[in-house]
């Protein structure tokens, strides 16, 4: 496989997945103003921090609103990150290996991009908007599991979306435990139990935990669920576990070998995240064991794009680097 295949998958998968959760994360949050009492913190602002995008906002929107939030994380043409250009970047990435993704997902992808492009589509009530969208992202990852054979393409998509999927939950659980602490008289309260209500609403867990679990709804309980729950699909360890599967898929060597850099990093985080309990999580630091997450993610993506999208130093210009596995 080509690594610029490889390079638009991964990518297709991330921006897709990435458009997914921050539709989710924006509709719950309208849900959960609707429900907070008047004076509690507004929903809004914590969601920017959970995209790490709070410098470009405070430079594009100098006053907070709700109205400014959604905007920014929905259509911002200015952001990277907003779902508008989340779909546009995964869409450019299917129309130069149309070739390789299957009709299906082409015309799905295709789809969102121009339902997007329509001011009719955005006169809709922003549930609407945001219900369809996420509708929208959910049935690409359906065409793609239904109709992409099982070889590298499809590996190559699925450690993207697993990847994007990891950060999201971790990122969106650091958000209540490090920002939205309620004061420790608040804390068991209505609005702290409604926050993370939303929360697993905004990971797509609550149904779930209450099924998993079966207790109250406690933060405890929660982060466990959503960081080391095995057979959670967005819990931190499921999609470490499947991001390990993956990748010794794509390398496809069955004869020992010492372990790389690439290896020994996926190796030592599935192992912590496997073997780790919530009580020891919580008693160093919740939100410093996140953080280190987030660098080790951050890293194990620097590590899959130097060994597999980016040509090696003696290709010219006008050769492809071949993404074979080492």
């Amino acid at each position: 496989m080509l690594s610029r295949v490889a390079d638009s998958l991964y990518w297709i998968n991330r921006n897709v997945e990435r458009a997914e959760n921050i539709s989710r994360f924006v509709e719950v949050s309208e849900a959960m103003a609707l429900d907070c009492p008047p004076g509690s913190a507004e929903p809004w602002l914590p969601l920017i921090e959970a995209s790490g995008d709070r410098k470009l906002f405070d430079e594009l929107c100098p006053v907070v609103t709700p109205e400014a939030v959604i905007h920014f994380l929905v259509r911002e043409t200015d952001n990277p990150s907003s779902v508008l250009n989340c779909i546009g970047n995964a869409r450019e990435n299917a129309r130069q290996i149309r070739e390789v993704i299957t009709t299906e997902m082409w015309e799905q992808i295709n789809d969102i991009y121009w339902t997007l492009q329509e001011e009719t589509f955005w006169l809709q009530p922003p549930q609407e908007q945001l219900r369809e969208i996420r509708r929208a992202c959910q049935l690409f990852y359906g065409i793609t599991d239904a109709t992409l054979s099982r070889d590298l393409s499809w590996q190559f998509s699925r450690l993207g979306r697993l990847l994007e999927r990891a950060d999201k939950t971790t990122r969106i659980l650091d958000v209540k435990y490090f920002l939205l602490l309620p004061s420790p008289e608040e804390v068991g309260g209505v609005l702290d139990e409604l926050q993370w209500i939303s929360l697993l609403r905004s990971a797509g867990a609550y149904q779930m935990f209450r099924q998993s679990s079966q207790q109250a709804i406690e933060p405890k309980a929660v982060a466990a669920f959503l960081l080391l729950d095995p057979i959670f699909p967005r819990s931190v360890r499921y999609c470490l576990e499947r991001i390990s599967d993956t990748l010794r898929i794509i390398r496809g060597s069955s004869v020992p070998r010492p372990a790389d850099d690439l290896e020994c990093l996926i190796g030592l985080t599935l192992a912590h995240w496997s073997f780790t309990r919530i009580d020891e999580l919580v008693a160093t630091g919740l939100h410093e064991a996140i953080d280190h997450f987030q660098s080790d993610l951050n890293r194990l993506h620097e590590l899959i794009e130097a060994r597999y999208f980016i040509a090696p130093p003696s290709s010219t210009s006008s050769q492809e680097a071949a993404c074979e596995p080492a």
